[in-house]
C-alpha cells in the first residue's frame, strides 16, 4: 500500500488562493469591459443576458473547489496525469464522454446540421463509429502496456529515443489543432455573453485554462469532465425534446418544416452540401472512424483504471453516453433551423447568425427555454470547452514532460517534482500557441478544424499504435520513420488544402482539393510502417522483434502491467 506523504501546510494555499484570485479577478475584468462596452467603443456590445453570465460565473467558482479539492491530492506524476489510476469504469465512462463531447460536438455538429442539414449528420456518425476499433483493438491493451501516455506502449519493445520523439511530436500537433477549435469556440461563446471583442475573450478563455490544468490535474479534469457530461446530456435532452414538443413528437414534421424554410430547401435532406465527391468522402470518413483511436487525450484516459477490465467498461459506458448524444444533436440542429434561423431576433444587421453559426446551439436554448435555460447551456458549454482543453493540456504536457524531458534527456532519471515542474511550464506554453491560434482561426467551422486533428491522429498515432501492438515484425526504424512520415504529409495537405491555403492564408485555389487528407496520409504512414520494417535487418530490429511475444502475454494477459498506484 502507497504511503501517503503529508504536504507542508503552507504548500497548499497559496497555489488555491492565486487560482480564486486570478480567476475572480478575470470574470470581473470581464464583466467591467462589458458594463463600459458604450465607452470602449461601437465594436463591442453591450451584455445582454445577465442570468447567463451570473450562472456562468457560478459554474467557475464551483469548479475552482473541485481544483482545490483535487491539488490536495496531487503529490507525484502519477497522481498528476492519471489521477492514481483510480477512477472506477463507469466514472471512467463518463469523463471519456465529457471529453469527447466537445465544443465540436455542441457547437459544430449543431452548426454543421444547420447550415448543411443531413451532410451534417456525417460527423455525427464518424465521430462515433471509432469506438469500436477502440473496444476490440486497443482498451485492454492500452491498459495493460502503458502508464502515463500512448508513447509508453507504442515504445513497450523498440528504442525509446526515437518512438518518443515521434510520439511527442504527434501529440503536440493533434493537440495544436484539437485546441484551435475549442479557443474558438469558447471565444464566440463568452464574445455573445459579455459583448467583448474575439480576441480579448479568447484570451480570457485561454488564461482561465492555463490556470485550472496547473492545480487541477488529472483528478480535477476527470471529475470537471463528469459534471460536465452529466449537464451535457441533461440539457441537450431537454433542448432536444423542447424541439420535439413544437412539433408533437414527430421528427418527420420536424424535418419537413426545415426543408420548408431552409436557404437549401431542396437539398438539405439528401447528401452533397459539405462533401462533394467520393474522395473527400471516404478520406473524411477514414479520418473521424480511425482518428478516434490516436486522439492522446482519449488514449490517455485508459491508464486511469484500475485494470484492463474497467477499461472495457470504460469504453462500453462511453460509447452509449456519445451515441445518445449524437442522436440528440441531430435534432438540435433541424430545430435550430426551424426556430434560429426564422427569427430576427438572432440575426445581426447583415442577416448572419449573431456570434456566428457556431452559435445555432446556443440561440436555440434562449428560443426554447428563456434566459434562464440560456444561462444554464452556456455554462454547459463553457464546461465542455474547459473540460476537453484540460485532457488537451494534460496530454500535450505528458508528451514533453515524459516522454521528452523525463526519458529522452534525462533516460529515466528526473523525479517526480521535476517533471511536474516541466508540465506546468509547459501547459503555460500551450495556452498561449493556443490563443493565438484561437485568433487566427477565427472564422472556421470548429468541427471541421477537430476533423483535421482527428486526420493528424489517424495518420500518424493510430498505425504506430497499431502496427506495435499487433505486427510482429515491426521495428523502431519503420515505426519512427512510418509514423512522420503520416504525420508531414497529413500536415502539409492540411496545409495546402482549402482550410488553410484558401481560408486562413487568402489564395484562390487549393493546391490539395480535397476535405480531408486522411486517405493518403494514412496510407502513406502504413506504407511507411511496414516498408521501413521490412527493410531493417538491423541488431535493432532483431530485439525489436524478440520483444513482440512478451509484450503479446503483457497486453492479452496483464501479467507485469502498472499497478493503479502508478508502479
Amino acid at each position: 500500500m502507497r504511503r501517503r506523504r503529508q504536504r507542508p501546510a503552507a504548500a497548499l494555499p497559496a497555489p488555491a488562493t492565486l487560482l480564486a484570485l486570478l480567476t475572480l479577478l478575470i470574470l470581473s475584468g470581464a464583466a467591467s469591459l462589458a458594463r463600459a462596452a458604450d465607452v470602449i467603443g461601437p465594436t463591442v456590445q453591450q451584455p445582454k443576458n445577465w442570468t447567463a453570465i451570473a450562472m456562468f460565473a457560478a459554474f467557475v467558482i464551483f469548479t475552482l473547489f473541485i481544483t482545490r479539492w483535487a491539488a490536495k491530492r496531487t503529490r507525484s506524476a502519477a497522481d498528476f496525469y492519471t489521477a492514481g489510476g483510480g477512477i472506477t469504469g463507469f466514472q471512467n465512462g463518463l469523463a471519456i464522454a465529457g471529453d469527447y463531447m466537445s465544443a465540436a460536438s455542441f457547437l459544430g455538429i449543431s452548426s454543421a446540421v444547420f447550415l448543411n442539414g443531413y451532410d451534417g449528420l456525417i460527423y455525427s456518425i464518424g465521430f462515433l463509429v471509432g469506438w469500436p476499433i477502440i473496444t476490440f483493438l486497443m482498451a485492454e491493451r492500452l491498459r495493460n502496456l502503458g502508464r502515463f501516455t500512448f508513447a509508453d506502449v507504442a515504445a513497450y519493445r523498440f528504442a525509446q529515443t526515437p518512438i518518443r520523439a515521434f510520439a511527442a511530436s504527434g501529440t503536440l500537433v493533434v493537440v495544436a489543432f484539437y485546441l484551435i477549435a475549442q479557443m474558438v469556440g469558447a471565444g464566440q461563446l463568452i464574445k455573445l455573453l459579455f459583448g467583448l471583442d474575439y480576441w480579448i475573450a479568447v484570451v480570457i478563455v485561454g488564461t482561465l485554462m492555463m490556470v485550472y490544468v496547473l492545480f487541477g490535474g488529472m483528478t480535477a479534469t476527470t471529475w470537471v469532465q463528469i459534471i460536465k457530461a452529466v449537464m451535457l446530456l441533461s440539457g441537450a435532452t431537454f433542448m432536444a425534446l423542447a424541439v420535439l414538443a413544437q412539433f408533437n413528437f414527430s421528427p418527420e414534421a420536424l424535418f419537413a418544416k426545415a426543408v420548408e424554410v431552409h436557404p437549401k430547401a431542396q437539398t438539405i435532406m439528401g447528401p452533397g452540401n459539405f462533401i462533394t465527391d467520393p474522395i473527400s468522402a471516404i478520406s473524411f470518413g477514414m479520418a473521424l472512424m480511425f482518428g478516434t483511436a490516436g486522439l492522446p487525450h482519449i488514449l490517455m484516459r485508459f491508464f486511469t483504471v484500475p485494470s484492463a477490465k474497467e477499461a472495457r467498461k470504460s469504453v462500453f459506458w462511453a460509447t452509449t453516453w456519445i451515441g445518445y448524444f449524437y442522436v440528440l444533436t441531430f435534432i438540435i440542429g433541424f430545430g435550430a433551423i426551424v426556430l434560429v434561423g426564422t427569427n430576427q431576433v438572432f440575426m445581426d444587421a447583415t442577416g448572419k447568425l449573431l456570434g456566428g453559426n457556431n452559435m445555432a446551439a446556443i440561440h436555440l436554448a434562449t428560443a426554447v427555454g428563456g434566459n434562464v435555460f440560456l444561462g444554464f447551456m452556456s455554462a454547459v458549454a463553457f464546461a465542455t470547452i474547459l473540460a476537453v482543453v484540460a485532457g488537451l493540456t494534460l496530454s500535450g504536457a505528458s508528451a514533453v514532460s515524459h516522454d521528452l524531458y523525463a526519458t529522452v534527456f534525462k533516460k529515466g532519471n528526473a523525479t517526480s517534482a521535476n517533471e511536474l515542474q516541466v508540465s506546468r511550464l509547459t501547459t503555460v506554453a500551450l495556452g498561449i500557441v493556443a490563443v493565438v491560434l484561437g485568433i487566427v482561426f477565427e472564422k472556421q467551422n470548429i468541427a471541421f478544424m477537430v476533423s483535421l486533428a482527428f486526420a493528424i491522429a489517424a495518420s500518424a498515432n493510430f498505425p504506430v499504435l497499431f502496427m506495435s501492438v499487433l505486427w510482429k515484425n515491426c521495428t523502431t526504424r519503420g515505426a519512427t520513420i512510418g509514423g512522420f512520415l503520416g504525420l508531414f504529409t497529413a500536415v502539409g495537405l492540411t496545409i495546402v488544402s482549402k482550410s488553410v491555403w484558401v481560408d486562413v492564408f487568402g489564395y484562390k485555389t487549393a493546391i490539395f482539393p480535397y476535405a480531408s487528407p486522411a486517405l493518403f496520409s494514412m496510407t502513406a504512414g502504413f506504407v511507411g510502417i511496414w516498408l521501413f520494417s521490412v527493410l531493417d535487418n538491423s541488431d535493432r530490429a532483431r530485439i525489436d522483434r524478440l520483444g513482440y511475444e512478451a509484450q503479446e502475454v503483457r497486453s492479452e494477459t496483464g501479467i507485469g502491467a502498472v499497478t493503479s498506484s502508478g508502479h
